[in-house]
């Protein structure tokens, strides 16, 4: 598995904005302090099962915090009060952070005060007193059903018997075919693809396991790439992987994130998107074509409706002729 970064923005203390050394900065934490910060680790890890991602951001997010306690002469996590809590964030709003940036680190903040208190490492629970504002909601761009097509294509005028061409059709077959995270693309195995009937274990947020299905498209590239594609690039370190980067081991999220915006500009006129931009097309088409929203909540793996609901402000033509279709007064 890749090894996380260690520059984290945790700006608090520090410039806004500014990459600092994580583990450093832990490093300079009063004892009492980075004590909690270790065993708060420990509690997301071992106890939340949270993904490594998540572990980073939230442990970053605190460490950050608490570093701005120490500077206001806090040495102990009983030092923590909601003015400080507030102000932390004040700090990283007049520096600029989005609001939703500062959600997240809130929902951080607001998590590790519950721990603490859980934990009995203080005698109240001060984060359920913290508000933060509501992020908006920023969605990435979407393909036309004209513009996924040609993108699952924009290899073709490339050498098609290369390994490496055969893997980046693959990546975006399947990542438009099922929605799927990049982080979920890149953690399948070969054993998690069921070929007779043409579905994905996935394993999601939370380490929960779901099975998403895929269409003839995505097949087709699959039965190349490993027939002819994953051996040509297969070695020591594949061990299981289904998609291998050109040294052999697991490919990487940056890898995949590449494919996607250099496919997205071989299509004219097309937005400049990611992987994510491909989950949000998949999941706007589906609902264009008359998906059920439980099903495409379903499909993406999120836990709430309320989330699957924000892709259906682009579907306001099919809500339109639907309207037409239905409404006697239409």
């Amino acid at each position: 598995m890749r090894r996380p970064r260690d520059g984290l923005d945790v700006s608090g203390g520090r410039a806004g904005g500014e990459r600092v050394d994580l583990a450093a900065l832990r490093a300079g934490l009063p004892p009492a302090l980075a004590s909690a910060a270790d065993a708060f680790e420990r509690h997301l890890r071992l106890e939340r099962n949270r993904s490594a991602h998540t572990v980073r951001a939230y442990l970053g997010d605190v460490v950050g915090f608490l570093d701005h306690v120490s500077r206001l002469g806090g040495r102990d996590v009983r030092a923590v009060e909601l003015a400080q809590l507030r102000g932390w964030l004040g700090v990283l709003r007049s520096r600029g952070a989005s609001r939703s940036t500062l959600a997240r680190r809130a929902a951080a903040l607001r998590t590790f005060c519950a721990w603490a208190y859980g934990a009995g490492l203080v005698d109240s629970d001060v984060g359920q007193l913290l508000a933060s504002p509501r992020p908006r909601r920023h969605l990435p761009a979407v393909l036309r059903a004209d513009e996924a097509a040609q993108l699952m294509v924009a290899t073709d005028d490339t050498d098609a018997s290369e390994p490496v061409v055969l893997r980046d059709r693959l990546v975006l077959e399947l990542l438009y075919a099922s929605g799927i995270r990049v982080a979920e693309l890149v953690g399948l195995d070969v054993d998690d693809v069921d070929r007779r009937r043409r579905v994905l274990r996935v394993l999601g947020k939370g380490a929960k396991e779901r099975t998403v299905p895929y269409g003839q498209p995505a097949d087709r590239a699959l039965d190349q790439w490993l027939s002819h594609g994953r051996p040509a690039l297969a070695g020591p370190a594949s061990g299981g992987a289904l998609l291998l980067g050109v040294r052999g081991g697991r490919l990487d999220q940056r890898a995949v994130r590449a494919i996607v915006h250099r496919a997205a500009g071989a299509v004219p006129g097309a937005p400049d998107l990611g992987p994510h931009g491909l989950r949000h097309t998949a999941a706007t088409h589906l609902l264009e074509g008359g998906a059920d929203l439980r099903a495409v909540q379903e499909l993406l793996g999120h836990a709430s409706l309320s989330t699957t609901q924000i892709y259906t402000h682009v579907s306001v033509e099919r809500l339109r002729r639907t309207y037409q279709r239905a409404h006697p007064r239409a």
